[in-house]
């Protein structure tokens, strides 16, 4: 089991080397695996009293295993699973996990203090959508599900968290597990707002795997994620581009790839014409819609001086239009 300064020196070394953020988070999530989970903890060194500030009646399993959490003083932490080589681990619980590894690595606090506050922040995520769907590939994404209700329907609340990269899931639950498969918990995915996302690519179904060397189609509804307001990227640029083409107003900003207010008033807008569910959202019948929407026509006047009729004839008959002398 690593200590909690190899991990924190392993991110300063894949920083330095220019490794890409996600790889450096995921390799930084991957050497975390072993270390306990304690409720309410987000990074805090392993120790007794960090346990012992945590412990509740609601949940006891805290001081499981932790040979000093009664107090002793003739009993420290020497011999403990989670005291490797006399050096520190560190605790989490689900959303500590995640919170943490993208403070250490990103610089940047995912808010919210519980799975529901964070999913419910949109400021949180550069896009979300349905695993069902397909989960986005080649990026850090957080996986959620939800609580159940006494007939097995989602409840308005979050449970667990862990991230995911490319059919692979890392989370914390009976401690940071690492699991090359996905487990059909899994509901419901986000791409945090931190996370670079020049790569994400969707795959045909959910899970499957990415071929080396395929090449993508980013302009296939199946391979297109879903998008509402605060998303941004390449994406979001296609979205306006179609938009801006259709003549829906874009506002002052135009296509920059910033899913604003603008986009959203021309995305409900363009939803109402075509008889869609007005929510903003861009999903797979929204991208549908605009991928077969025929754009208008552009027409074109051009004056060019000096040419004879046969010639002024010649560029009609290839070009098309209608010739107009002066």
């Amino acid at each position: 089991m690593n200590s909690a300064q190899y991990v924190s020196d392993l991110i300063a070394k894949l920083k330095t080397q220019g490794n890409a953020l996600t790889d450096v988070a995921w390799q930084a999530a991957l050497a975390c695996v072993g270390w306990a989970y304690v409720y309410g903890a987000r990074g805090q060194y392993c120790t007794p009293a960090n346990r012992r500030a945590r412990y509740s009646d609601d949940h006891p399993t805290i001081k499981t295993a932790c040979q000093n959490f009664n107090g002793s003083d003739s009993v420290g932490c020497e011999g403990c699973k989670w005291y490797p080589n006399d050096k520190y681990t560190r605790i989490f619980d689900c959303r500590g996990f995640t919170y943490w590894i993208l403070k250490q690595v990103y610089g940047w606090e995912l808010q919210g203090g519980g799975c529901t506050s964070q999913w419910n922040d949109e400021k949180n995520w550069k896009a979300k959508g349905e695993v069902s769907d397909g989960i986005p590939q080649n990026t850090l994404v957080c996986l959620f599900y939800y609580k159940k209700d006494s007939k097995g329907n989602r409840t308005k609340t979050l449970q667990h968290t862990g991230f995911y990269l490319n059919g692979e899931t890392i989370e914390c639950s009976s401690g940071v597990q690492h699991f090359k498969t996905i487990n059909k918990k899994w509901e419901v995915w986000g791409i945090p707002a931190c996370v670079e996302s020049e790569v994400v690519q969707m795959p045909n179904k959910p899970n499957e795997p990415i071929e080396q060397n395929k090449p993508k189609e980013p302009e296939k509804e199946d391979n297109l994620p879903t998008l509402r307001k605060g998303s941004k990227g390449k994406y979001v640029t296609l979205l306006q581009t179609k938009l801006a083409n259709l003549g829906y107003n874009l506002g002052k900003s135009g296509v920059d790839g910033d899913f604003g207010s603008a986009t959203l008033a021309a995305v409900k807008a363009f939803q109402k014409d075509r008889g869609l569910v007005v929510d903003g959202v861009v999903g797979k019948k929204t991208w549908e819609a605009l991928m077969n929407t025929a754009e208008p026509q552009k027409l074109y006047t051009v004056t060019i001086k000096g040419l004879t009729k046969t010639v002024a004839d010649e560029i009609v008959s290839k070009y098309g239009g209608t010739m107009t002398a002066e």
